[in-house]
C-alpha cells in the first residue's frame, strides 16, 4: 500500500464513517501513524440520504472528502480499498490493494441492511445506506412517473405510483414525508397530465407504534402528522413476500407496487477473521467490554454500529445511532493515547444521551431531548440546526442550507433528476427451497 515505515506505533481504522473520522481527527496529530482505510473516498451525512433519493439534495452536499477531512495531520495516511480479510495472528489486514501491517486495530465498519434471511426481499426491494443506493432509488421513483405516463391501464398506473416504505424508524418516517410533500406540492406540476391524486404512500410498521424509541408523545405526533399528509400508516403488520410486483403480509393486506423501500432494520458489518460464533451477539455485532476491545483481544477494537457493548443500563447494546459512533470513536482516541503512552489506564466508556429527533416534513418534526420533548414548527428548526451543525465543511453546510430555504419558499425540490436511469431487475426466488435450506 506504500505507507511509509515509521518508529510510531501504527492504528489502522476500516471505516470512514461517524465513528472512524471521529478517532481518526483525535489521533492523526499525535506521536503515531494513523491509516484509514474505505471502499469510498468520502465521509456519508447519512441522516440526509433520504432528501438526496427525494429529489431536496444533491449528493455531493452530503458528502466530504475524507482526504480533506484529515489533509492537514502529517501522520494520517487514507486508502481506498476494500478490506477482505483480518489476520489477527499475524495482526494484518488484508485488501483487494495488498496487506498491511498493524499495531492497533479498530473495526468502524458500521451496519448494513437487515432483510432478516428474506432473500425475496432482498432481491427485489431498494435500500438506502449509501449515496449509489440513494440515487438509484431517485431515478427509480422519477422514472415510475415517466413510465405511469404511457400506460393506459388504471391497475399499472396504481401500481408504478404506489409506494410501499417498510419500517417506521426515523429514516421509513421522514422518507414517507418527504414523499407525500412531493406527491401535494410537486407532482401535480411536474405531471399535469396523471391523475398524481391516485399516488399512495404506504408506511409498514411490524409492532404497534412507530418511532420505536421514542417518546409515545412522539410517536402519536409523528402518526398525526403523516396522516395530515395523506400517509396510510399500517401497524402490527409484518411484511413477508415481495415478488417485484405483490407485496404480502403476516395479515390479509397486500399492496401491488413497483417500488418496496425496505428500511425496517440494519445488522453489523463484520470483517472476515473477526465474525467467528463466539465473537458476535445477535444483530451480528461484535463483542466488545467497557473500553471497546473485541472480546479475546488487547490491540483490536470496535466502535459504532458494529460493535456490542453490553452493560446493567444497555443489556442489549448501544443503539445503532450517530451519537454512539461519534462518542465512541472521541473516547477511543483518549484511551488509546494512555494505552500507547503508558498515561495511566483507560477509562471505560459512558453514553451521553443527547437526545433524538425525526422530521415529518414541512415544519412537522419531533424531538426527544433528555429534558425537554417537543413537537411542530419549533422542533423542526431544532431538527435543522443540529443537522446543520453535524455537517462536515463549510460549503455542504451553506449549500444544505440554501437549499432548505429554497425549497421552502418555493415549495419545490430542484434536484429531481435522472442523472443515470435504473430499474431493479425483478428476481423471483423459490421461497420452498430456501425454507427446506
Amino acid at each position: 500500500m506504500n505507507i511509509p515505515q515509521t518508529s510510531y506505533p501504527r492504528v489502522v481504522i476500516i471505516g470512514g464513517g461517524f465513528g472512524g473520522i471521529a478517532l481518526a481527527k483525535k489521533l492523526a496529530k499525535q506521536e503515531m501513524q494513523v491509516v484509514l482505510l474505505d471502499k469510498h473516498n468520502y465521509h456519508t451525512f447519512q441522516p440526509l440520504l433520504y432528501q438526496v433519493s427525494t429529489g431536496g439534495l444533491e449528493p455531493d452536499s452530503i458528502a466530504y472528502p475524507i482526504r480533506k477531512i484529515l489533509s492537514k495531520y502529517p501522520n494520517f495516511y487514507f486508502r481506498l480499498a476494500l478490506v477482505e480479510a483480518i489476520d489477527t495472528a499475524k495482526k494484518k489486514v488484508n485488501t483487494d490493494i495488498g496487506e498491511l501491517k498493524y499495531d492497533y486495530l479498530v473495526l468502524a465498519t458500521g451496519s448494513r441492511t437487515n432483510f432478516f434471511g428474506n432473500k425475496e426481499i432482498e432481491a427485489n426491494s431498494m435500500i438506502m445506506k449509501t449515496v449509489p443506493e440513494a440515487l438509484n432509488l431517485r431515478s427509480l421513483i422519477l422514472e415510475n412517473f415517466e413510465e405511469a405516463l404511457l400506460t393506459d391501464s388504471l391497475d399499472e398506473q396504481d401500481a408504478l405510483m404506489n409506494f410501499v416504505i417498510v419500517g417506521a424508524g426515523p429514516t421509513g418516517v421522514e422518507l414517507a414525508g418527504a414523499l407525500a410533500e412531493i406527491k401535494k406540492g410537486i407532482l401535480p406540476k411536474d405531471y399535469p397530465d396523471l391523475d398524481t391524486r391516485r399516488a399512495q404512500i404506504n408506511i409498514v410498521q411490524s409492532g404497534d407504534t412507530i418511532l420505536k424509541g421514542m417518546s409515545d408523545k412522539a410517536s402519536i405526533k409523528a402518526e398525526d402528522f403523516l396522516e395530515e399528509l395523506g400517509v396510510n400508516v399500517w401497524k402490527n403488520t409484518r411484511v413477508i413476500g415481495y415478488d417485484g410486483d405483490m407485496v404480502t403480509t403476516t395479515t390479509d393486506l397486500t399492496f401491488r407496487t413497483a417500488t418496496l423501500i425496505w428500511a425496517a432494520g440494519v445488522h453489523g458489518e463484520t470483517v472476515h477473521g473477526l465474525d467467528a460464533k463466539e465473537l458476535l451477539v445477535p444483530g451480528n455485532r461484535v463483542k466488545v467490554n467497557q473500553y471497546n476491545q473485541v472480546t479475546g483481544f488487547n490491540d483490536i477494537f470496535a466502535i459504532g454500529d458494529v460493535a456490542c457493548m453490553v452493560t446493567p443500563d444497555m443489556p442489549n447494546g448501544h443503539l445503532m445511532v450517530a451519537q454512539v459512533a461519534l462518542q465512541q470513536g472521541a473516547h477511543l482516541g483518549d484511551n488509546l493515547l494512555r494505552l500507547i503512552e503508558k498515561k495511566g489506564s483507560m477509562k471505560p466508556f459512558a453514553y451521553h444521551d443527547k437526545g433524538t429527533m425525526a422530521t415529518i416534513g414541512r415544519n412537522k418534526a419531533v424531538v426527544d431531548l433528555p429534558r425537554y420533548k417537543f413537537q411542530g414548527f419549533f422542533a423542526w428548526f431544532v431538527w435543522m440546526f443540529v443537522h446543520l451543525f453535524f455537517l462536515i465543511g463549510f460549503r455542504n453546510r451553506a449549500v444544505v442550507f440554501i437549499n432548505w430555504v429554497y425549497n421552502y419558499v418555493r415549495f419545490d425540490r430542484e434536484a429531481r433528476l435522472i442523472i443515470r436511469p435504473y430499474k431493479k431487475p425483478k428476481m423471483k426466488v423459490n421461497t420452498m427451497k430456501q425454507k427446506k435450506a
